[in-house]
């Protein structure tokens, strides 16, 4: 019988979230039976008060939207990943503090390589938050420094101009998401097309002119698929939905949390299990 631990999953909102069914799954397939994994809503101004408040039997926490930034804030290690992303989606506590990594990048790199990528050439990233810096130094580790990001606004990019400088890559930001059609352009011969953008605001971009060697991770994985993913799909591309990083992201979070390894087929199974009955 394994001593009583608890984890859990904040944001706002949080309702969503699929975290509890990827990490209560590893702990049965682990026979962790004094486990425990909730979700707690939370926002930027309530996450200290919450992680001063925590116990002995804390071992960790997962971070989700808006916390990612603030989590640096809380920390009292940082590990270079989450210090060059400028992000953390996880906090392991423990008898030497609180310690902040970024698990996304695991997510997407192992998300990339588990539809066949090995190595990057021409990439092109949708969107310039949080996520996007986790898809810089994913693409980073598999080959490129030098992606094509397209946003909106050149001038709300600082944060992923900040995080590439620390990672070392040299992305060129362009303000083509303004005008799809050349958006659209934009995507047609990349190796890989990483969309961060929120649901729906990538639609416009289904009808690209797509090659089918590319991949296409969409982040999005509810409602799924999305248009941009089904065009995409259409074309001959091989596609990757965000419950692929979701799930590779939380198993890197359970190995952090518990010391041990992360099931992979017990906590994939689990989350086909509550997306099929979400649909």
């Amino acid at each position: 019988m394994t001593s009583a631990r608890r984890a859990a999953v904040l944001g706002s909102p949080i309702r969503h979230s699929l975290s509890p069914v990827l990490h209560g799954a590893a702990y049965a397939a682990l026979g962790l039976d004094g486990w425990h994994y909730d979700a707690h809503e939370c926002d930027e101004a309530g996450l200290p008060g919450f992680v001063d408040a925590l116990g002995p039997e804390w071992t960790g926490l997962s971070l989700t939207m808006p916390l990612k930034r603030v989590a640096l804030e809380v920390a009292d290690r940082i590990s270079p990943l989450a210090a060059a992303t400028g992000a953390a989606n996880t906090l392991v506590l423990g008898p030497d503090g609180r310690f902040a990594e970024n698990t996304d990048v695991i997510g997407i790199v192992a998300a990339l390589r588990e539809a066949g990528i090995a190595r990057v050439g021409r990439a092109v990233v949708l969107g310039a938050g949080g996520t996007a810096q986790a898809a810089l130094a994913a693409l980073r580790e598999l080959g490129t420094s030098d992606p094509l990001v397209l946003v909106r606004d050149p001038g709300r990019a600082g944060e992923l101009r900040a995080a590439a400088e620390r990672l070392g890559a040299t992305p060129t930001v362009r303000a083509s998401l303004t005008d799809p059609p050349a958006a659209a352009a934009e995507l047609a011969g990349a190796d890989v097309v990483i969309s961060t953008l929120p649901a729906g605001a990538a639609d416009a971009l289904a009808t690209a002119p797509w090659s089918p060697s590319t991949t296409v991770v969409d982040v999005i994985y509810a409602p799924w698929p999305t248009a941009f993913a089904a065009g995409a799909a259409a074309a001959g591309c091989t596609v990757v939905s965000g419950l692929a990083m979701l799930l590779h992201q939380a198993v890197a979070q359970v190995e952090l949390m518990t010391g041990r390894t992360g099931p992979v087929d017990a906590m994939r199974e689990a989350l086909d299990a509550a997306v099929l009955a979400r649909s």
